[in-house]
C-alpha cells in the first residue's frame, strides 16, 4: 500500500578535529547574538474550500459515496500557496526567504553541523559492498559504494571466476542532475539486459531504461512517466510496468515488447476505482505474474501463467469483498494465500488449487491465532517461510511444504530486535537469507538452512567507531487513556546517561497505516546517544507493532487514540523521572508529522521542541480533494471529509485546522518541494498559521524547504548526511547539550597531548 509513506570512540585525530571545529562554541550552548531578520510572511487571501458535493445540485466530481448536499465551505486564507506546477514565483520566493530565515536563526550551529556531519560520516564505511546473492547458476549480484562517490554501483560477477562487472553506475547517471533515485534494477532472465527505473525530480515519477550488458548500449525503447516497479516476463523480450492516472494513483499495468514503440504496449489491467491502486509482482517460482488492486482494507488479484500462456489475459483468483485482504504466492499446483477472511484480523494461511482458486476452495494451512500476526509468505521448492509479528516484534517461521506441523520460529538471543527477509531470488533452494538488527546491533545478514535449522553468519554492516557493549536497549510500557498498554523501545549510552536525575530524551513516533516503527539499528542517532540523550520509540496504535488490531483500533473515528497514546508515553517518561518536559524533544515524519502536529495542539507544554519531516498536517483540505495524489486511496484510512459523518470528527484533530493561541514550543519543519505524497504547501501553510497564532514569541517556528527533492529527502548520500547533521544539531541545541559536550571534548583532547 502506498501511503503519505552507540559509543563513539574518539581517536587522537578525531579529538583534534573536534577541538579545531568548535572554536567560539565552548560553553555557549544555545546562547547566540545575531542581527535580527524579519520573519517571512505571505498575505492572507480568502478562499472557500468546499466539502461535499461541490457541484451541487449536479455531481461532476468524485467526492466519495455520500458527499454532503449542500456542501460546507471553510475559509483557508493560505490556500493559494498550493501550486501543482511548482512555478508560482511569489511562492518560490517565499520558500527561499523561509530557507534564509531558518539559516539565519540557526547560523550559530553552522560549525556544529560540520562537526556532526564528520561524526556521522565516521560511522559510515564509505567503500563497502553488500553480500552477493545468486541469481541463476552463472551470476551473483551485489551493490557497492566507493569513498567520495555519492551514489551506488550495481555489480555482478560470475560464480566461476569472481570477475566484477559494473552493470549500472548511478554516479554517471546522476551527472548534471540535482536529484537521481534509482528504484528498481532487474536483470533479464538470460542476463543479457538490465531494465532499471530512475526518477530525476523527486516526484516519484520514473522512466524505464534498458541496457545491453554485452555491448553497454542503452536501448532506444525508453518508457517515461511510470511507477518505480518493473518485472521481466519469461525471457528478455517482454517487460511489465505500471502507470499513474492524473492524480498520481497507480491505475494501469502494461506489457511492453522490447524493440517496439510504447504506443504498441498492451494494457493488461485498469483499476478505475479511485480508492484502489493497481499492483503487480512475480511469484518466487517465476511461473506466475500476479496483477490486481489493493486498498488499505480490500484486495483483488488475477494471474497470468508465464510458462504456459504468457500472452494470455489475467485470470481472476478471488474477486474483491469489502474488508477482505489477501496476498498470493505459488507452489506446485497451488496458490498459498495469507488472508483475513472470516474475521481473521491478524491473518491466517490457506492454500487453493490453481485450477479453481476462488475462496470457496481455500483450505487451512496455518489456523488463525489471534496472538500471531501473519504479514506475508515466501514459497520455496521444499519450504514455506512465513513473516509476521508476535508479542510486538517481527518474527519468521519456517515449515516444510509436505509437513505443516514442522512450523518453527527462528530464535534470537536479544529481547528487543527486528528481523526481515533479505534478497531471496532462488526458488529451488533450502537456504533462506534474512537480516537482523536491534537498537544496539547493526544490520546483520544470515543464511538459514531450512532443513538443519542452522544459520550461518554472512556479514554485518560496518559501523566504524562504534562499540555495541557500551549501549543498552530496554522496553518500557505506558498506560493509555483507555487503559491499553503502549510499549516503547528505549536506547541509551550506558556511561553518558544521567545517573543523578532525569536525562534529555528524544521521543519518536509514527502510528498510521499499520506501519511499524521497529527497534532496529540507526547510526544517525549516535550523536544524540553519545551526548547523553535517551532515544525512545513510542509504538503507538495506528501502527502495526502489536498486530493488525493495533492498526484498526486507531483509524477512522478512533484516530485520536494515536495522539493520546503518544501523549501517554510522554507523560510516563516524565512522571517516572526519565526526563522532564524541558528536556523532551519529539519527532515525526509524514503521517508522523500529523501525529506531532496534533499533540502540539493538544499538549504543547509537554515538550521542549519538535522536529517534523514532510508533515501531513492539512488533513481536511487534502483529504477532501480527489485531485491530490493519494487522497482517494486514503479515504479508507482517515475517512472522507466530504461525508458528514467524517467531516466533523476529522476537523477535531487536523493540525492545520486546530492551530490556536497557545504557547507552542520551538518547531523545525523540513520538507521537499517535489514531494507527491505530502504537498509542500501543507508544511508551508502550517508554519504561516502557527506564527499567526502562537503566543510565546520567544520561540521560533522554522521551515526548511529543500527545493530539489521530494518525500524521501535528497538522493546524494553525503548530502543526506548533511541533512541529518542539520536535524541533529537542532535537537542538541534545543536540549542545551552542545556547550557541555564541547567543553568536555576540549579537555579530553588537551589531555592527549
Amino acid at each position: 500500500m502506498i501511503c503519505r509513506f552507540h559509543i563513539l570512540r574518539i581517536s587522537v585525530v578525531k579529538a583534534i578535529l573536534l577541538h579545531n571545529s568548535v572554536e567560539g562554541l565552548n560553553g555557549k550552548g544555545t546562547q547566540h547574538h545575531v542581527r535580527e531578520m524579519h520573519i517571512p510572511t505571505l498575505p492572507k487571501r480568502d478562499h472557500n474550500v468546499g466539502f461535499g458535493n461541490v457541484n451541487y445540485p449536479l455531481k461532476c466530481e468524485d467526492r466519495g459515496d455520500n458527499p454532503m448536499e449542500p456542501p460546507i465551505y471553510r475559509n483557508d486564507p493560505y490556500f493559494y500557496v498550493r501550486d501543482d506546477e511548482r512555478k508560482n514565483k511569489e511562492v518560490i520566493e517565499h520558500l527561499e526567504k523561509e530557507n534564509s530565515y531558518t539559516e539565519h536563526k540557526l547560523n550559530h550551529l553552522k560549525e556544529t553541523r560540520e562537526v556532526l556531519y564528520k561524526e556521522l560520516l565516521s560511522h559510515i564505511q564509505e567503500t563497502d559492498a553488500t553480500y552477493p546473492y545468486k541469481n541463476g547458476p552463472t551470476y551473483e549480484y551485489y551493490t557497492k559504494t566507493i569513498k567520495d562517490k555519492s551514489y551506488t554501483y550495481y555489480c555482478r560477477r560470475k560464480v566461476k571466476d569472481g570477475k566484477e562487472e559494473i552493470i549500472l553506475d548511478v554516479n554517471a547517471l546522476a551527472e548534471g542532475k540535482s536529484h537521481c533515485d534509482v528504484d528498481d534494477v532487474e536483470p533479464s532472465p538470460d542476463h543479457r539486459l538490465i531494465a532499471y527505473t530512475a526518477d530525476f525530480s523527486g516526484y516519484e515519477t520514473y522512466m524505464v531504461l534498458f541496457k545491453n550488458l554485452h555491448t553497454g548500449e542503452i536501448l532506444a525503447d525508453t518508457i517515461k512517466d511510470v511507477t518505480g516497479s518493473i518485472e521481466w516476463g519469461n525471457d528478455n523480450s517482454v517487460l511489465y510496468y505500471s502507470t499513474f492516472d492524473d492524480s498520481h494513483r497507480e491505475n494501469k499495468v502494461w506489457r511492453h515488447t522490447i524493440g517496439t514503440s510504447r504506443d504498441k504496449d498492451e494494457c493488461l489491467y485498469t483499476e478505475n476505482d479511485e480508492e484502489y491502486n493497481a499492483v503487480f509482482y512475480k511469484t518466487r517460482s517465476k511461473r506466475f505474474l500476479i496483477i490486481g488492486s489493493e486498498s488499505s482494507e480490500t484486495s483483488e488479484f488475477y494471474y497470468i501463467d508465464l510458462h504456459h500462456n504468457p500472452n494470455g489475459n489475467p485470470t481472476l483468483i478471488q474477486k474483491r469483498v469489502p474488508s477482505v485482504e489477501y496476498s498470493v504466492d505459488h507452489h506446485s499446483d497451488s496458490f498459498y494465500i495469507a488472508t483475513n477472511k472470516n474475521e481473521a484480523t491478524n491473518f491466517k494461511l490457506v492454500k487453493t488449487p490453481i485450477t479453481n482458486p476462488s475462496s470457496e476452495n481455500w483450505i487451512p494451512v496455518i489456523p488463525y491465532d489471534k496472538d500471531r500476526n501473519i504479514d506475508g509468505i515466501d514459497c520455496f521448492q521444499n519450504h514455506i517461510v512465513v513473516y509476521g509479528r508476535e508479542e510486538g516484534f517481527t518474527q519468521i517461521w519456517v515449515m516444510s511444504v509436505t509437513d505443516y506441523s514442522s512450523l518453527h520460529q527462528i530464535q534470537f538471543e536479544e529481547p528487543i530486535y527486528t528481523v526481515e527477509g533479505s534478497t531471496n531470488v532462488e526458488y529451488n533452494t533450502d537456504i533462506f537469507r534474512f537480516g537482523y538488527s536491534s537498537m544496539t546491533t547493526p544490520y546483520t545478514l544470515f543464511d538459514y538452512d531450512m532443513n538443519s535449522k542452522q544459520r550461518t553468519f554472512l556479514k554485518q554492516k560496518p559501523c566504524p567507531n562504534y562499540e555495541s557493549s557500551l549501549y543498552q536497549s530496554e522496553r518500557l510500557e505506558a498506560i493509555a487513556k483507555d487503559g491499553t498498554v503502549i510499549p516503547m523501545s528505549m536506547v541509551y549510552h550506558k556511561n553518558k546517561r544521567s545517573k543523578k536525575g532525569p536525562s534529555p530524551v528524544h521521543l519518536y513516533g509514527y502510528g498510521s497505516y499499520g506501519i511499524s516503527s521497529d527497534p532496529s539499528f540507526d547510526s544517525s542517532i549516535l550523536p544524540l546517544l553519545d551526548r547523553g540523550v535517551v532515544y525512545i520509540i513510542a509504538h503507538i496504535r495506528g501502527g502495526g507493532e502489536m498486530g493488525r488490531s493495533w492498526y484498526e483500533d486507531a483509524k477512522y473515528f478512533n484516530k485520536k487514540r494515536t495522539f493520546q497514546d503518544f501523549i501517554a508515553c510522554a507523560e510516563f517518561i516524565i512522571q517516572n523521572k526519565i526526563t522532564t518536559s524541558q528536556q523532551l524533544t519529539i519527532e515525526g515524519s509524514s503521517a508522523g508529522g500529523l501525529l506531532i502536529g496534533a499533540v502540539l495542539n493538544m499538549r504543547p507544554e509537554l515538550f521542549r521542541a519538535a522536529l517534523t519531516n514532510v508533515p501531513f498536517v492539512d488533513v481536511m483540505n487534502t483529504m477532501c480533494d480527489p485531485t491530490i495524489p493519494l487522497t482517494t486511496g486514503e479515504w479508507q484510512e482517515w475517512g472522507n471529509p466530504n461525508e458528514n459523518k467524517y467531516f466533523h470528527y476529522m476537523l477535531t484533530y487536523s493540525p492545520y485546522d486546530n492551530v490556536s493561541s497557545i504557547p507552542y514550543p520551538n518547531i523545525l519543519v523540513k520538507s521537499g518541494l517535489y514531494d507527491p505524497r505530502v504537498g509542500y504547501w501543507e508544511p508551508t501553510k502550517w508554519v504561516l498559521k502557527l506564527r499567526d497564532f502562537y503566543t510565546d514569541h520567544s520561540k521560533d517556528i522554522l521551515l526548511k524547504m529543500d527545493l530539489t527533492s521530494g518525500h524521501f529527502s535528497v538522493s546524494d548520500r553525503y548530502h543526506y548526511l548533511r541533512e541529518e547533521a542539520f536535524s541533529m544539531s537542532y535537537i542538541l541545541d534545543q536540549l542545551n547539550l552542545l556547550g557541555e559536550y564541547y567543553n568536555y571534548k576540549n579537555k579530553e583532547s588537551e589531555q592527549l597531548f
